[in-house]
This record gives structure tokens, C-alpha cells and sequence, in this order.
């Protein structure tokens, strides 16, 4: 019991709802009085801060780190951890159950895996990641949200150190092709959205579904880093980002769900909820993983067979 009011409190600090414990602000995407451009005026001690998120990666910017190595995820191959699917009236928000955790990938230490959420614009052809990447916008983003495991699930703790919260950044683009209903994973999950159309609905995720189920075939050695920040209010300056290069892919049809099931209040008259982002904000230190020694190879390779079909040309 006590860990689920720890995630609780952490949802709560990490997704803001005007259904928070006191002390939450009234914030919101959709109207001129609350949206992204205010927040610096709503929070103005984090959210006009120094190191806010999300940002454009440029990627010829990015600064080699040779610390940053492959991650160990604990339990993301379980199809157990999902517990509750929400509506939050903000995003879609999936709690995981105790036991979930990463470490590696450059982090300080091992972090605690506490719940994932997703960012979308309007559909498939209307992009809403909160990350770009070279000026480039994906159709959607999913957020894991994960707690430094010294912290031992004390939030209000997280969001005061510099280094307190992790967040994982997957892009997602639309699968080539003309296929439905794929993969079987987002299937799976996008169906709990006919459960929970209305801000505050929340349903048991059943098993049969892994965060790796979810992530895919997303190549997680290679990604990029930086210290930004929550991308909602409080925006807090505790997150270490990792943002990774390959995008899950996921069918239009299911792409298309999020933006036209759910309503952003509790009544079918409300907005349906749609471009549910941050807009980037000014660029921080970004670095990467140094090139493989395959694909410095590789390169080399290619050089040379240049070089070679240049020189039987003049001859």
C-alpha cells in the first residue's frame, strides 16, 4: 500500500491535474489563459528556468561521451508491470507496478521505474512529439518517468535534485505500409482507450503485455543526452533526458486513436484531447554515444569503394 501512494504522489508531481494535492497549478495545452506560452508566468520559479525541456536535438551538435553505455532494464521484459491505464485530462498515463527499474546508460545509479505517458499533435499527419530532432516532428512521443532509487520513491526529493528523475524519450512514426492494427502490443494497449474516454477514467491494465512489448525493436544503445527538465508544470530542472535515435513504429489507424477517443473533461461536449505538447525550448548541451567500430567500417569501406570507382573512371 505504501508504494502505491509513493507512485501516486509521483504521478501526481510528475503529470500535474487540477486534481492534485493542494499546492498544483491550473495549467493546460488548448487555451490562450493556460497554455505552454504562459506556464513561465503560472510557474515562474522553474518553467522561465535555464535548462527546460523539450528541445531540438541538432544531431551534427551533439558532443561525443564515452561514458554513455548500454543501459540493464529490470522487469521490462515482465508482461505483470502495467497496473492502471488514466486518462489524466492532459494524457494517457500507465502506472507500473513495483520492481521496474534502469541503470547504465551514463546514469548515476539505478532508477526506479514508476509510470509511462504519451505526447501527440492531432492524428497521424498532424505531428505532436515534444522533441525534435533537426528541426523534424514525430506523430507522437512516449515518456517513461523513472526515480532516483536512493530517493526510495520520496518525489518531493526527486524533483529538488538536479539528477532526480530520469526520463526515457522514444519517438513514435507511423509504420510503413498500409497495415492495421499493428504491432499486436499497441493493439493491445490502444484498446484500454474506449475504457477511459474521459478525464479522470482509469481501468486495470490485464497481463499480457511488456515494456519491451511496447518499445519494439528500438535499437536502446544508441540515444542522446541532456539536462533539461519536466516538460509540464511544475517544470521542474531534475531530469536527466535520454532521448533515443530509433523511432517505434506503430500503424496509422492506431496513431489516429489517441487524438479522436479521448476528451479532455468528463463530458463528450469537451475538446477531444489533441496536440498535447510542449513546444521546444531553447537548446542545452546534447551529447551521444561515439560511432561504432562497425559503422566507422563501414564508412571506411565506402570511401574506399568511392575512391576506386573514381580512379577506374579517369582510366
Amino acid at each position: 500500500m505504501e508504494r502505491l501512494v509513493i507512485a501516486a504522489l509521483a504521478v501526481c508531481v510528475l503529470v500535474p491535474t487540477a486534481h492534485c494535492a493542494s499546492g498544483s497549478v491550473a495549467w493546460c495545452y488548448h487555451k490562450p489563459d493556460c497554455n505552454d506560452t504562459t506556464w513561465p508566468t503560472i510557474v515562474s520559479k522553474y518553467c522561465n528556468g535555464s535548462r527546460q525541456s523539450p528541445i531540438d536535438i541538432v544531431s551534427a551538435s551533439a558532443e561525443v561521451d564515452s561514458m554513455l553505455g548500454a543501459f540493464s532494464f529490470t522487469e521490462y521484459d515482465n508482461k505483470f508491470v502495467m497496473d492502471k491505464i488514466e486518462n489524466t485530462g492532459k494524457t494517457v498515463k500507465v502506472l507500473l507496478r513495483n520492481g521496474v527499474q534502469i541503470s547504465g546508460g551514463g546514469l548515476s545509479g539505478a532508477y526506479d521505474s514508476l509510470q509511462f505517458h504519451l505526447h501527440w499533435g492531432n492524428g497521424s499527419s498532424v505531428p505532436g512529439s515534444e522533441h525534435t530532432v533537426n528541426g523534424k516532428q514525430y506523430p507522437m512521443e512516449l515518456h517513461i518517468v523513472n526515480s532516483q532509487s536512493s530517493f526510495n520513491g520520496n518525489t518531493t526529493l526527486a524533483v529538488e535534485n538536479p539528477t532526480g528523475l530520469a526520463a526515457l524519450g522514444f519517438f513514435i512514426e507511423v509504420m510503413p505500409g498500409n497495415e492495421t492494427g499493428k504491432p499486436d502490443s499497441w493493439r493491445t494497449l490502444t484498446s484500454y482507450l474506449s475504457d477511459i474516454t474521459f478525464n479522470g477514467n482509469e481501468v486495470d491494465v490485464a497481463s499480457g503485455i511488456s515494456l519491451d512489448d511496447i518499445l519494439g525493436s528500438v535499437d536502446r544503445t544508441k540515444y542522446y543526452r541532456y539536462l533539461g527538465s519536466l516538460t509540464t508544470p511544475t517544470c521542474n530542472e531534475a531530469v536527466v533526458w535520454t532521448v533515443f535515435k530509433d523511432p517505434i513504429r506503430v500503424s496509422k489507424d492506431l496513431i489516429d486513436l489517441f487524438s479522436t477517443t479521448l476528451y479532455i473533461s468528463n463530458s463528450s461536449s469537451s475538446p477531444l484531447m489533441t496536440n498535447v505538447f510542449r513546444n521546444v525550448q531553447p537548446a542545452q548541451r546534447v551529447t551521444t554515444q561515439a560511432a561504432s567500430s562497425s559503422s566507422a567500417t563501414e564508412t571506411c569501406y565506402t570511401l574506399v569503394l568511392m575512391t576506386l570507382s573514381f580512379a577506374l573512371g579517369r582510366n
